[in-house]
């Protein structure tokens, strides 16, 4: 038989308020609804409820009864985002999972009790933590229909579980505005007497449905403890998104980024429960009196660390200030999965692919863009040609591995910018000085012993084509150095010296 779990988080837009600003969870709050003098109060505290603020008063009402009454209008983009969280939470005990908003998701948790000692009890249980962890105080009620299962997780005493087959029985005694019939059904039902679930139940399906139609055949399914409709499950989100609008405009920048790291810290628990890491942050700032400004910050490889991705928003923001007062955010993780290391049994362990991301991104966090990665060569003959790419360590060295015997090698160590020199040879005697034009003496001198011209071109199909011929000279004080001449130019110049 099917069971669904019904996932329910009471007075949600409190609930999604004060996950986003959980300081406020001990004081005397209030959550508001409309403007001016139409904001009326729909869910407060425990600290305003226990002095007389209930959902209904206008916002001048419970500031009469509390004056120092803290109020929040209802903030679309937390619910949002606490409603994704919530899903996230459910996905993990369930692939299927329907969503059917203001704080309420359905499961159907068919046969999962299993890796739970058969025991619906303890999976509630571990999905009241669950929840609890994500900063959503849910209640979670068990049983073979959504409403069934729905009715259970309102109850106070959660989690609660209704016996398979006995779903009729838990939803007869319930008044029939349970079922949120149409309001020409409910009008008809009350017309008729039945001001029950139970006594919808009792009637014969085929009278109700050639009275009421398909709506009425559906009601009575549901009466029954029946879905009239299967669980539809909705997929996961392509990102995780977290939010919220701002009390009063902020126009400092570490203001704001003390919200920013409360939100990063909630996206960094949702995409470890998934098993994601973030890939590329976009942020979007709501700035008064209206417009946007949004920015995009790539990062060098997959990760959750949140001081990481503070430090990258903080300088993003810092070059590029949005210019206006700040009165909401939102913030966008894309995600991807995160790099695995495979650990060596002989050899050295292999770097951290997380702390390496990490270390990628503060580099780059303080260097600037394109100034971290990894030389590569490129298709070109010019020896200064060079690209960098993605910085990609290789594999740790075989420790059992002996090296080889080989011949020395001579290394060249390249002078970046090349250094300016004048080539003179003496026409009685062929003899060749070179001197550094800027004076540097270690690079001048008579010539001993000199080997070239060796010719390269380079990008001759191109408006500036290169041509040039090298020579490796030995100065008769010593130093093997490399010198070449552009044939476009008079100009000498030493880039390389041999060691």
């Amino acid at each position: 038989m099917t069971r669904i779990a019904c996932f329910f988080v009471p007075m949600f837009p409190l609930a999604a308020r004060l996950r986003s600003e959980p300081d406020l969870l001990q004081e005397a709050l209030a959550i508001t609804e409309g403007n001016a003098q139409n904001a009326h109060v729909i869910a407060a505290t425990r600290r305003a409820r226990v002095k007389g603020i209930r959902a209904g008063l206008s916002l001048a009402q419970a500031r009469s009864i509390i004056p120092k009454l803290i109020a929040r209008a209802r903030d679309t983009e937390c619910e949002r985002t606490a409603q994704e969280a919530l899903f996230e939470v459910a996905e993990t005990f369930s692939p299927r999972v329907e969503d059917a908003g203001e704080g309420v998701v359905f499961v159907d948790i068919t046969g999962m009790a299993r890796h739970f000692k058969n025991d619906e009890i303890e999976l509630a249980k571990a999905a009241v933590r669950a929840c609890e962890r994500m900063g959503l105080p849910a209640r979670v009620g068990i049983a073979a229909s959504k409403l069934a299962a729905r009715v259970a997780a309102e109850l106070p005493q959660s989690p609660t579980i209704v016996e398979a087959g006995k779903e009729s029985e838990f939803l007869a005694p319930l008044p029939l505005a349970r079922l949120t019939p149409e309001l020409d059904a409910a009008t008809t039902l009350r017309r008729w007497g039945i001001d029950s679930i139970g006594d919808l139940a009792s009637l014969p399906e085929s009278e109700v449905a050639s009275r009421l139609g398909e709506l009425g055949r559906e009601l009575h399914y549901a009466a029954r403890g029946i879905d009239p409709r299967p669980l539809i499950p909705r997929p996961l989100p392509p990102d995780f998104r977290e939010g919220m609008e701002i009390e009063w405009p902020l126009v400092a920048l570490e203001p704001f980024l003390f919200i920013a790291n409360a939100a990063l810290d909630r996206l960094s628990q949702r995409m470890e429960m998934q098993g994601f890491a973030c890939k590329r942050l976009e942020l979007t700032l709501t700035l008064e009196p209206d417009g946007f400004y949004s920015r995009a910050i790539d990062l060098p490889a997959p990760t959750r660390d949140v001081k990481t991705m503070l430090t990258l928003l903080r300088l993003d923001l810092e070059k590029n200030p949005p210019g206006a007062p700040v009165v909401g955010f939102s913030i966008v993780a894309h995600p991807d999965r995160p790099r695995r290391a495979q650990l060596s049994l002989f050899g050295p362990a292999a770097l951290s692919p997380e702390k390496l991301a990490t270390t990628i991104a503060r580099l780059i966090s303080l260097l600037g863009e394109n100034r971290v990665g990894m030389a590569m060569t490129v298709d070109g003959h010019l020896p200064e040609r060079y690209d960098l790419g993605e910085y990609a360590p290789p594999p740790p060295p075989n420790a059992r591995h002996k090296s080889q015997k080989s011949r020395a090698l001579l290394a060249a160590r390249i002078f970046r910018p090349p250094v300016a020199v004048e080539v003179i040879t003496r026409q009685n005697d062929g003899a060749t000085h070179i001197s550094a034009i800027g004076g540097d003496g270690d690079l001048s001198g008579p010539v001993r012993v000199s080997s070239g011209p060796w010719r390269i071109e380079d990008g001759w199909w191109t408006d500036a084509p290169a041509a040039r011929e090298y020579w490796d000279v030995e100065l008769e004080r010593g130093g093997i150095y490399r010198v070449y001449q552009s044939t476009a130019s008079t100009e000498w110049f030493i880039d390389a010296r041999y060691d």
